[in-house]
């Protein structure tokens, strides 16, 4: 059987496990204490050339989100199916600005993690000092904060800052 039917809504197998997955992925995320409460995405793209992806409902704790309450919207931040759920209009501008430009983006992840903020702090970045660091070598993109990302003219600038790096 190749589709799951869940609240009237039909889904393909791999749509499913990709919800599966991204519910795994925001426990992981809570568990680690990597959250920023409520203010931080992960979203994943779906297959098929209609660039719906899939992005936490607005309100949730990360360990409150489940297979069957992430949100299925398009770029331009419509709900696909049916939700109670709205999208924090933020994780809308930048998740639809990355899946938009960088089909090689399946899955965006943003958080607010205490060592991600501080070296976002540091006017040098990322320094390459230790073999840790060495991981993100040439993989690190930067975009200065405008603020609470709501205006959709900064998707350009995102995408431009992001360039082809793979972080």
């Amino acid at each position: 059987m190749n589709e799951i039917v869940t609240h009237l809504t039909v889904r393909s197998a791999t749509e499913q496990r990709l919800r599966e997955e991204l519910a795994a992925c925001y426990r992981l995320i809570a568990h680690f204490r990597m959250s920023d409460l409520i203010f931080t995405h992960i979203s994943v793209r779906l297959p098929g050339p209609e660039h719906h992806f899939l992005i936490n409902p607005y309100g949730l704790m990360f360990d409150e989100i489940t297979a069957s309450n992430l949100v299925k919207i398009d770029l331009d931040g419509r709900a696909v199916e049916p939700s109670p759920y709205p999208v924090n209009p933020a994780g809308f501008v930048i998740h639809s600005a990355i899946h938009g430009a960088r089909e090689d983006a399946q899955c965006v992840l943003h958080t607010h993690t205490k060592s991600g903020c501080a070296v976002a702090a540091l006017k040098c970045g990322l320094l390459p000092v230790n073999q840790i660091s060495m991981e993100f070598y040439g993989r690190v993109a930067y975009h200065d904060y405008e603020g609470v990302a709501l205006d959709m003219s900064e998707q350009q600038r995102l995408v431009q800052d992001l360039g082809i790096n793979r972080c």
